[in-house]
């Protein structure tokens, strides 16, 4: 990833820098008709995807629908494989731009931005040029910084931005809640080609074919790779076809393959860099969960799906889940989230002011608040979205929302969602939500 990977949230999202990447992964359509969800919902967000980084993160708010997201010394050699992706050129043409970003002291045992610099250059192919490359140092904490490396790259076939990040995974924390591992789900990224392969000693690698801005399959093409060691540590490297991110909007394919890439993130010369990495800051929160575990939401969410239909890219996590419900008459994504504690976070949120589209919201003789939404995608195009978001009297809280398509950009599947807003109400209403 970039330099700037500490600030990711802000990179990638719909906005597009993927999650303005990913998180907010989709990570951020933040306007203004919902309140954010809790503090940990990045972190959970960040699993999921990017997993549901960009995704449980770019649950933030609503906009025109009020849609709500309804995220030892490693090293092991044999995790990296033993070559790169060519040999250096040390006859390139031109001399590159560089700017090495180091903090003011550092400490023997990190790795200078030069030398990350250095060691990306060397796993280019030869007979290309490099520009504008610029490098950042690994730096302890508060606050960590991870080191990292950019530059462009360039042939007579045209230019490639590239950028590479190293982190050490936080022990506290589930690996698939954080980092940059894992395959995005279909509902949020419908344009992706993600695999993942699980490598000798306990690697994993995933390799992505998607777009800058991932709501749509045009403009300029993003590739990247992580890989993610036994020892969790993880090397991310990604390149934009054209240039610089955003830089481009030929579709032009990047120079370098996804199995160069792939070389590249496996190589041992990032072992050094490796090594010098420094230990996650903070410890993880022993703040109680406001979600409910993703295993009870599945089981509740698809106890009210219609007898006969199938279901298929099922992602589930605490406080959220997401499927895609087939009746055979066109897919239809369903999702539900659902929190404790949420009143003061909703408040003055469960009425239709400034809501686009049909909205009703009432409150029911228990004291419950029902709003209900019918109107068109935040993200634009056909896709029709219907939501019910219940709030009760405790604080506990209820969204269940459906798009008639497989994702809110995707194309539509069917005239309109599957499930009736009398059924998804009567989701909403399904105490077993909350069964403990």
């Amino acid at each position: 990833m970039s330099p700037d990977k500490d600030n990711k949230d802000n990179k990638g999202n719909t906005d597009d820098k993927e999650l303005e990447t990913r998180v907010t992964r989709a990570m951020s359509r933040a306007t203004g008709e919902f309140p954010p969800h809790s503090a940990d919902l990045v972190k959970r967000s960040v699993a999921r995807g990017r997993r549901m980084r960009l995704f449980a993160a770019t649950r933030i708010a609503v906009t025109a629908v009020a849609v709500v997201a309804a995220g030892g010394t490693l090293m092991a050699t044999s995790a990296f494989g033993s070559h790169g992706a060519g040999t250096p050129d040390q006859q390139r043409a031109g001399a590159p731009v560089r700017s090495a970003e180091q903090p003011p002291s550092r400490a023997p045992s990190s790795i200078s931005g030069d030398e990350m610099i250095r060691t990306l250059e060397s796993l280019l192919p030869s007979g290309g040029t490099v520009s504008a490359a610029s490098g950042r140092a690994s730096q302890a904490g508060p606050p960590v910084v991870w080191p990292a490396a950019k530059l462009t790259y360039s042939t007579p076939q045209g230019s490639s931005g590239i950028d590479v990040t190293l982190t050490r995974l936080d022990p506290g924390i589930p690996a698939d809640q954080q980092g940059e591992g894992g395959c995005l789900p279909v509902e949020v990224r419908p344009y992706d080609r993600c695999t993942t392969e699980k490598l000798p000693g306990g690697a994993v690698l995933n390799t992505t074919k998607s777009f800058t801005y991932p709501n749509g399959d045009t403009g300029q093409k993003r590739w990247y790779v992580v890989l993610t060691t036994a020892d969790r540590v993880q090397l991310t490297v990604e390149e934009f076809g054209g240039g610089d991110e955003k830089g481009s909007s030929s579709g032009a394919a990047p120079l370098l393959s996804v199995a160069q890439l792939t070389s590249i993130v496996r190589s041992p010369a990032w072992n050094k860099a490796i090594t010098a990495l420094p230990a996650p800051e903070g410890a993880p929160s022993t703040t109680p969960s406001k979600h409910v575990p993703g295993a009870r939401l599945t089981r509740v969410l698809t106890s009210h799906l219609p007898r006969g239909g199938t279901v298929s890219d099922l992602n589930a996590g605490d406080g959220m889940v997401q499927l895609v419900y087939d009746d055979g008459h066109g897919k239809n994504m369903v999702e539900a989230d659902a929190q404790y504690a949420m009143t003061a976070d909703l408040a003055g949120h469960m009425g239709c002011a400034g809501v686009s589209g049909h909205c009703e919201a009432t409150t029911l003789a228990d004291g419950t608040q029902v709003k209900k939404v019918q109107g068109p995608s935040e993200k634009g195009g056909a896709a029709q979205v219907w939501l019910v978001d219940t709030l009760y009297p405790d604080g506990r809280r209820v969204v269940v929302r459906e798009v008639n398509s497989y994702a809110e950009s995707a194309p539509v599947t069917r005239p309109r969602p599957a499930l009736s807003m009398t059924q998804l109400l009567s989701t909403t209403l399904d105490r077993r939500f909350f069964a403990d």
